[in-house]
């Protein structure tokens, strides 16, 4: 029987575990090692306010079908659920407003649609953006933020682009590439559409409203995490970091240690056929660094940004503004020239419909740029007063919560840079040439659950094949 470590108990190494079974069968001894004391990676449903609530990813691009399809192929089908039509709001210059239909993460298909955010001024200059002519793609990725800046000028970058990349990747986009972070956009853009209006205006859905863009899972997305565990029959060693990856004769060898390594004994050996590494950059690198050092020095180009959700689950009966959340766009400030600690507000109780009207009010805070560390660097009471104190300023809202949490997410969302697809070339390159080796997960091909997925099949897949050639 052949034997698989998947080291990494998030979505990604969760999915290739179970995706190793369904390919394998009882052929296959599976064993996912976890560094924390439970699996779920940057997915985690905590309670709060007596409520089953994720803090960590709240829902996954339905548009995409890989995580869809995995929950009905799992049979969580009748726990899908999607968003009320409650809509999103956003703060940008000075002033609260509806977040325009019509773009792609912010770039309009027409200026019309983005009237409502923009000045008159900011507003001409996205009109003008289709005189420009198509954009000259490059081999190397282009800078998202210099290229929209020089097409449609700073407003529609600081106002409207970069809030919706902060709640992505927590970085703006003067710090992302273009393929990298809108792949739809740049395919338009090289299939001959005439500008980044046009290329928007082409990805668009033809009747707006039919499909709904998001979905997540009722009683929180960990329910898919332990579906997938339990169908994997994986053995699952949590607080077990693997320290070291060697190649041996016969496959490799893992040195797993515990994750308090002061406390623990001597690390020990393990034996297998073939490994995933389903893990972070940082980790990658120092696994990859003697086994492929080239993909181990490409992980480590990897920058990281560092976020924390702050959950608070107000009285019943709370009014919130008629709106699933606000993005906060950076440098915002309210009416008295105050900036905000956060990013953006998730109205949970009005954009799920399946949290109901009788319990706890559940809002979401989220808090963390790439490169500000800001209200980070505070203790979890201030972090808490931060939020508070911004969602009165924003909303008018000051009910004192029944139940607050904070969940750190440190180091937790990369950075795609206008050289990140070029990197992952590289790790892909160098893991190939090593037989029985595949890596998966958010660094990759994107940080959304269905990009992690995706990647999880095709490492999946990969090492089956290893080892039915």
């Amino acid at each position: 029987m052949k034997h698989v470590a998947v080291v990494g108990g998030g979505i990604s190494g969760l999915t290739t575990a179970y995706r190793l079974r369904t390919l394998l069968g009882d052929a296959v001894e599976i064993t996912v090692f976890e560094a924390a004391p439970a699996t779920g990676g940057k997915l985690r449903t905590a309670e709060v306010g007596g409520v089953a609530y994720d803090v960590g990813a709240e829902a996954f691009l339905a548009r995409r079908p890989e995580v869809t399809a995995l929950v009905a192929e799992v049979g969580l089908g009748e726990h899908l659920v999607h968003p009320t039509k409650a809509r999103a709001k956003i703060h940008a210059g000075g002033t609260v407003t509806g977040l325009p239909p019509g773009t792609v993460m912010g770039v309009p298909a027409s200026a019309d649609v983005v009237a409502g955010v923009l000045s008159e001024d900011g507003r001409r200059a996205v009109e003008k953006e289709h005189s420009l002519g198509p954009v000259e793609l490059t081999d190397a990725d282009l800078a998202l933020g210099p290229l929209l800046r020089a097409r449609f000028g700073d407003e529609l970058v600081d106002r409207l682009v970069d809030p919706l990349l902060g709640g992505v990747y927590a970085g703006g986009a003067d710090g992302l590439g273009l393929r990298a972070t809108m792949p739809g956009l740049a395919k338009a853009v090289a299939e001959g559409a005439g500008s980044l209006t046009e290329a928007a205006a082409s990805l668009l859905p033809k009747t707006p409203g039919t499909a709904p863009v998001f979905g997540t899972l009722t009683g929180g997305l960990t329910t898919l995490l332990d579906r997938l565990r339990e169908l994997s029959r994986a053995t699952v060693r949590a607080s077990a970091t693997v320290r070291a990856l060697t190649r041996t004769a016969a496959g490799w060898r893992l040195d797993v240690g515990a994750a308090a390594p002061a406390h623990a004994p001597e690390d020990t050996p393990v034996e297998v056929d073939a490994v995933v590494l389903a893990v972070p950059a940082p980790a990658a690198r120092r696994l990859l660094a003697d086994v492929a050092p080239a993909a181990s020095a490409a992980y480590g180009e990897v920058e990281l940004a560092s976020m924390a959700v702050v959950a608070l689950a107000l009285p019943p009966g709370t009014e919130l503004p008629d709106a699933s959340g606000i993005l906060i766009g950076a440098g915002e400030r309210d009416e008295h020239g105050v900036p905000y600690a956060s990013k953006a507000f998730t109205f949970s109780a009005n954009k799920w419909a399946h949290y109901g009207a009788a319990g706890p009010v559940l809002v979401r805070g989220s808090v963390g740029r790439f490169g500000e560390r800001g209200a980070l660097t505070g203790d979890d009471d201030a972090l808490v007063h931060a939020v508070r104190d911004d969602l009165a300023r924003l909303t008018g809202v000051t009910a004192q919560p029944l139940d607050t949490l904070v969940t750190r997410w440190g180091g937790g969302l990369p950075q795609y840079g206008s050289g990140h697809l070029e990197r992952v070339t590289r790790i892909e390159a160098a893991v190939a040439e090593l037989p029985g080796l595949a890596v998966a997960g958010a660094t990759l091909h994107g940080v959304g659950l269905p990009a992690c997925v995706a990647t999880a099949d095709a490492a999946a897949k990969r090492i089956a094949a290893s080892f039915t050639v």
